[in-house]
């Protein structure tokens, strides 16, 4: 199946996105070097990447809290329920890892669950910057703690970690 990518420029950075027929598969923190495969076709105007990016826009204006364009969450058995259910965390809203493993039936998970949320192949749209330590503490995330506490803030100001 062909990949279509793009890099579109966000207020927490440049992001790669990547996408299929199916839907969108990836979103990438990109620091300096704008890397891909060989074998991906870079189009900006490819209809998900087009979707993902107009929902980014909106996202980032405050104009959306949900994102539609359709996801391809791809992995274990273990790894696709727990990004799924990081998808049932409203918008302003977080949640412990220990919460998520209880919500996924595992509860003795959580430090399983917090290595899966750190693999999330579609960060911001299955929002793992939701989750936070037991303490209320920030801990990993792919575009680091900077880009975390930035998206928590911005969709609840009072957030204050």
């Amino acid at each position: 199946m062909q990949t279509f990518y793009c890099f579109h420029q966000t207020p927490i950075g440049k992001l790669r996105l990547r996408a299929t027929e199916a839907g969108l598969t990836a979103v990438d923190h990109v620091n300096q070097q704008e890397t891909y495969d060989d074998t991906w076709t870079r189009d900006h105007e490819y209809h998900h990447l087009r979707k993902a990016k107009l929902e980014l826009v909106e996202y980032f204006d405050n104009h959306r809290n949900v994102f539609t364009v359709p996801l391809v969450i791809e992995g274990t058995d273990f790894q696709t329920k727990v990004w799924n259910e990081l998808c049932n965390i409203p918008y302003a809203k977080t949640i412990s890892y220990q919460e998520l493993a209880e919500r996924i039936g595992n509860p003795k998970a959580f430090r399983a669950v917090g290595t899966t949320n750190g693999s999330n192949p579609l960060s911001i749209f299955i929002p793992c910057h939701r989750v936070i330590g037991k303490n209320g503490k920030l801990t990993g995330y792919a575009g680091g703690l900077d880009v975390k506490k930035f998206l928590l803030r911005h969709e609840s100001p009072n957030f204050f970690a």
